[in-house]
């Protein structure tokens, strides 16, 4: 505002109050922007029924990017500016991946309720980085053997023979994630997750095809989980209480198991980014989704069913019957992680992957 000496009084009261008003206008855009959350989210977090009752608590809104595994949601981030994101939800296995780029702050143990976790899927090995935790789990489950229970002998479900048995031929559906079902492979020749290397692979491969010969359809969620819904397959390789959870009600015949072998163990995390703008938001809004309430509405969330890490998850008495939340222990104690392969042995393996889908 330039003024002088003949600037009249009534003029130069005039800018001054329009100069306040556009400072107050800039100033209220400020903290309307600075009250954002923005969050890069899997489909669960997106359901209003989990993030409404944080907006209207907090006054603040929940501004979310839905990605779907670890490579698409770092890809966004690095088109991103810093300060884009403040929380991130992530595989609880490739927390380190997130750390090496430099993106998370370490978390708050004390402000978290971390003794009212599963002590099983805390994943310490991959959530704490020397000595700090980046991530917290917020829900978990199993890449296991789904199935319809009138359709299928369930005694023969709690056993991944069964996957490549005469029995079920063309009645199975494979979900197409590499990582999740060489994990069953493995479990089904008796290799352990973590201790796959490359001389395993030629085993894995004649696993896999005996499974792929077995089945009717290679389908990504949608398809496979519509697949066995439908009835156009009894069994689903790769599915569990993600699949079967979330449909109970419409279809109650739709179950899973956790056979003999194993099943492998899926768990997603929370992170907080280094470079987040709003902290003090971001912590609360985990802290939020980590409490009996959140816990129970993220378990349960409209996109996929899930267990809650939380033992004291708000859940009624029918949706814990559904996730079979009692038997959570015996399941935990046969569960493996993922596969987590180091870069070379992951391309193989997705080689691998892409040879038994294109076998006929």
């Amino acid at each position: 505002m330039t003024v002088n000496a003949r600037t009249p009084l009534s003029t130069l009261k005039s800018r001054l109050a329009a100069a306040c008003a556009t400072a107050a206008l800039l100033l209220a855009a400020s903290t309307a922007q600075a009250a954002d959350l923005n969050a890069l989210i899997w489909c669960d977090h997106s359901d209003p029924a989990l993030l409404q009752p944080f907006e209207e608590a907090n006054n603040v809104k929940i501004n979310v990017k839905e990605f779907e595994g670890t490579g698409a949601g770092l890809a966004i981030v690095d088109q991103s500016q810093p300060g884009d994101w403040d929380v991130m939800v992530i595989d609880s296995i490739d927390v380190p991946r997130g750390v090496e780029k430099g993106l998370f702050e370490p978390l708050p143990e004390d402000k978290l309720p971390f003794a009212d976790l599963f002590p099983e899927v805390k994943m310490d090995k991959s959530t704490v980085v020397n000595g700090k935790r980046y991530g917290i789990t917020e829900k978990f489950g199993y890449n296991t053997i789904g199935f319809n229970k009138t359709k299928v002998d369930p005694a023969d479900m709690q056993s991944l023979a069964s996957l490549t048995s005469d029995k079920y031929k063309g009645k199975v559906a494979i979900y197409d994630y590499y990582l999740p079902v060489i994990g069953m492979a493995a479990l089904a020749i008796g290799k352990k997750t973590a201790d796959l290397t490359e001389a395993d692979l030629p085993a894995l491969k004649a696993e896999l095809l005996k499974m792929k010969a077995n089945a009717k359809l290679v389908g990504e969620v949608t398809a496979s989980q519509t697949a066995l819904a439908t009835g156009e397959v009894d069994i689903l390789v790769g599915g569990g209480e993600w699949v079967t959870a979330g449909l109970a009600k419409e279809n109650p015949a739709l179950d899973f198991s956790i056979p003999k072998e194993g099943a492998v163990l899926w768990s997603q995390s929370l992170a907080m980014f280094k470079d987040s703008k709003n902290k003090d938001m971001a912590l609360k809004f985990i802290q939020y989704i980590m409490s009996p309430e959140g816990q129970a509405r993220l378990a349960t969330s409209s996109c996929y069913w899930g267990m809650p890490s939380n033992k004291k998850a708000a859940l009624s008495d029918e949706q814990k019957k559904i996730l079979r939340f009692d038997e959570q222990p015996g399941f935990l104690a046969r569960a493996q992680a993922y596969p987590a392969p180091n870069a070379d042995l992951d391309k193989k393996m997705q080689d691998m992957w892409t040879e038994m889908l294109q076998a006929q």
